[in-house]
């Protein structure tokens, strides 16, 4: 790392910059950063897919289990519990199929509108899984995709399909949600765990307490899932949400319904307007 002298500048002085007094700068450059790379490439909004990191495709499940089947159980520890999650891994990863479909159909719409710049773009979080492939399927199409990535122990890394200028690497997490929450026009949430939760949470309590205040649709992609790790009647029964809260957002159990609702809500409610200016549309949040 570079040594502050008395000539250095300080936007030159590292020590300065990754020190408590220079978070601030910091913070500006992972909002400033990547205005500019969207700007440079006319990204107007998104569509953001969330979902679980751990997901495989298909042929990936099917080759882990295919390893454990044909392994000695003594050589494995634990092998009867190994050995039902690479099936349910297996079972699971038509959600990882269904994502890159989605996704691919979403793209090739979006790039069928007749617009000077480029709408509704996939924007992932650029990691395995899910993010991977929403990331896929847009590059199937031949389309732009996203990838906000973030620094973090384990599972996260930039998967090879997110568009190369279009890949992020953010350390604050606040940073990487904003960024998620201000271009996105409608958002997928895919069958996860605590990160996916956290996502949908936050957004859902943005909606609902209006800090949010653009039409974002939001899809919830299989009601049996959700509802199976997510008690929504029992929230309502004890008071603690709304009945009308339930209206924040769509329950899809297909991709034709996932698909119909989301072109459907654009279409409504962002396509009719007169085209803003590229990355400068009106903040939606307060």
């Amino acid at each position: 790392m570079a040594k502050n002298t008395k000539n250095d500048k300080a936007y030159e002085n590292l020590d300065f910059i990754n020190s408590t007094d220079g978070r601030t700068i910091r913070l500006l450059a992972e909002y400033i950063e990547p205005r500019a790379r969207f700007k440079k490439h006319k990204i107007m909004d998104t569509i953001v897919f969330f979902g679980s990191a751990r997901l495989m495709s298909k042929r990936d499940a099917q080759t882990a289990l295919q390893k454990l089947q044909t392994a000695n159980p003594k050589s494995i520890p634990n092998f009867g519990k190994a050995l039902r999650q690479a099936q349910r891994g297996l079972e699971m990863s038509r959600y990882y199929e269904e994502a890159v479909e989605l996704s691919r159909r979403l793209t090739e719409w979006s790039m069928n509108l007749e617009t000077s710049a480029n709408r509704f773009i996939v924007c992932t979080g650029g990691g395995p899984g899910i993010m991977e492939a929403a990331n896929k399927g847009a590059k199937k199409a031949g389309g732009y995709s996203i990838g906000l990535n973030i620094s973090i122990p384990f599972e996260q890394f930039v998967n090879k399909y997110v568009t190369k200028d279009l890949s992020f690497e953010f350390h604050y997490f606040f940073m990487r949600k904003f960024w998620f929450a201000y271009l996105s026009k409608a958002l997928v949430v895919f069958p996860g765990g605590f990160g996916t939760m956290d996502e949908l949470f936050e957004i859902l309590t943005l909606v609902q307490t209006d800090k949010i205040r653009k039409k974002l649709g939001l899809v919830i992609y299989d009601e049996k899932y959700w509802k199976s790790i997510i008690n929504f009647d029992n929230l309502i029964f004890e008071g603690v949400i709304s009945e009308s809260d339930m209206k924040l957002f769509h329950f899809a159990n297909n991709l034709d319904d996932a698909f119909k609702i989301i072109t459907s809500h654009l279409e409504k409610h962002f396509l009719k307007e007169k085209e803003p200016e590229i990355i400068e549309p009106k903040l939606h949040i307060k």
